[in-house]
């Protein structure tokens, strides 16, 4: 089969209506059979350069698949996990996956995860990667999801192909495709399939993988340490402020654990009675809204820098206080509210979806989010766990407005009801997690210009422009 060989740039693919015919084998049954399902050396080689992604699939080089319809019947606690696009975020999360049964796992087919895959959200949220290691726990895709997966490894490296669809080349055609519809953002496998797919001889893909692979294992770990900050951070919240740890040790005639003797004397050793129930004697209750603002700041497009921070609800990871990626003020059209850094940003669109996160930086944000700012500096820390907190998020979820695009209110957010300690308390809990949120924002200052090398380095690579020992020494000068 003749490759259609594509220039540089991208236009809207041929008609994906005509379909790729397989060439034939040989005489007889052997013209239906599939390329992918032939030995090796029966597959067409392909020289290194720009393809259709049919063509690489008719070639046995590249399979494209989607997910499992599973029915809710189908779906329960034990299993493998189902995955969605909601456990699609800078790696794999299945901790709140729904899972399939393994006793019916062959009715899900080829639509089972393998070490190699790169997974791709094409539905709703359109962009999110993940690769599959032999680490990765296996899984069943669900219809948000779509895979790629190189057959002939020889031709297409796995690795380099994850890096490859993260690149401009890929995102601009998914950028343009995904809007084609009058629903939520979508592309097709027929779009898929009609991609244009770019890659070099397999030594330089192997080359280019280890080099991007070094950048993506340090942006991880400082990723992984940010859950664990994160993590640290709110143990101790619930410690002192939910389960009231150090007031029933005193009560009970015991020293509080893990706490020097200033702190300890902060709580005292008996509860009253509350609305909210039994609290820590001299403590009140009041809403969210006693100790939080919310302001409203209005950020007109034409007063603003385009090189500002914008943030819509599209930037902020779910269940994770650490903002990352963000977008710019230029091509804005409409008002977006002002924040400033160490604001908390809270998605009221779709609450359950959990997007809070720390502001990294002064900004402007969409008007689908909320920005909260503590009345007093004191309950920075102590106002940013409770607005993350699962007990806020189903609580505002349970007053949302709208059936198809639920949303919360200020109103709703600043009436959650809170125990609140003294001022004191609060500020002594401040010092103690404020460095954690500091380093939080220190990583992602430092992850950031590390994604935008990854980007930048690929097509640099991949054109020969760039060799591997100035790319490793980009890489170095990067990292602090």
């Amino acid at each position: 089969m003749a490759s259609e060989r594509k220039s540089a740039g991208w236009s809207k693919p041929a008609n994906p209506n005509v379909q790729a015919t397989h060439p034939p084998t040989s005489k007889g049954v052997a013209e239906l059979i599939p390329r992918y399902m032939l030995d090796d050396k029966a597959r067409t080689t392909l020289e290194p350069g720009t393809y259709r992604a049919q063509e690489l699939i008719d070639t046995g080089i590249l399979e494209i698949g989607d997910g499992y319809r599973a029915k809710n019947s189908e779906l329960g606690n034990e299993g493998m996990p189902f995955a969605r696009a909601a456990n699609i975020n800078d790696g794999f999360h299945f901790g709140q996956a729904d899972r399939f049964p393994s006793t019916n796992i062959a009715r899900v087919g080829a639509k089972l995860s393998q070490p190699g895959d790169v997974v791709f959200t094409s539905k709703g949220t359109v962009g999110r990667f993940a690769f599959v290691t032999e680490d990765t726990e296996q899984f069943v895709y669900s219809p948000q999801l779509c895979y790629w997966r190189s057959t002939d490894h020889q031709t297409l490296l796995p690795s380099f192909l994850y890096f490859w669809m993260q690149s401009g080349d890929f995102l601009n055609q998914i950028g343009y495709l995904k809007g084609q519809t009058d629903m939520a953002d979508y592309v097709s496998l027929r779009d898929q399939r009609g991609m244009a797919v770019t890659f070099p001889c397999l030594s330089q893909q192997t080359e280019i993988a280890a080099v991007l692979g070094t950048i993506e294992a340090r942006i991880s770990l400082l990723r992984q340490t940010n859950i664990t900050l994160e993590a640290i951070a709110q143990a101790l919240f619930k410690s002192w402020f939910i389960d009231f740890d150090p007031v029933h040790a005193k009560a009970e005639g015991r020293k509080p654990d893990g706490m020097d003797a200033a702190t300890a004397a902060l709580f005292p050793d008996s509860f009253e009675n509350s609305p909210l129930g039994p609290i820590p004697q001299g403590w009140h209750t009041g809403g969210l809204g006693t100790v939080s603002g919310n302001p409203r700041k209005q950020a007109k497009p034409e007063q603003v820098d385009p090189a500002t921070p914008y943030f819509g609800l599209e930037h902020l990871p779910r269940k994770s206080i650490a903002l990352g990626d963000h977008g710019t003020a230029q091509g804005l059209v409409s008002g977006k509210f002002w924040f400033e850094r160490s604001d908390i940003l809270f998605g009221k669109l779709r609450p359950t979806f959990h997007k809070v996160g720390l502001a990294p930086s002064r900004g402007i944000c969409s008007t689908d989010i909320l920005v909260l700012r503590p009345t007093r500096a004191a309950f920075q820390s102590f106002l940013l766990m409770h607005a993350s907190s699962d007990a806020l998020i189903d609580y505002a979820a349970r007053l949302s407005n709208g059936a198809k695009m639920p949303r919360s209110s200020w109103k709703d957010v600043s009436g959650y009801p809170i125990p609140i300690p003294p001022d004191s308390l609060g500020d002594t809990f401040n010092r103690h997690v404020e460095p954690l949120l500091e380093r939080i924002l220190t990583n992602v200052e430092t992850a950031r210009p590390l994604s935008e090398l990854r980007d930048t380095l690929l097509p640099r690579l991949i054109s020969g422009k760039l060799r591997l020992p100035e790319a490793q020494t980009l890489i170095e000068e990067a990292t602090p």
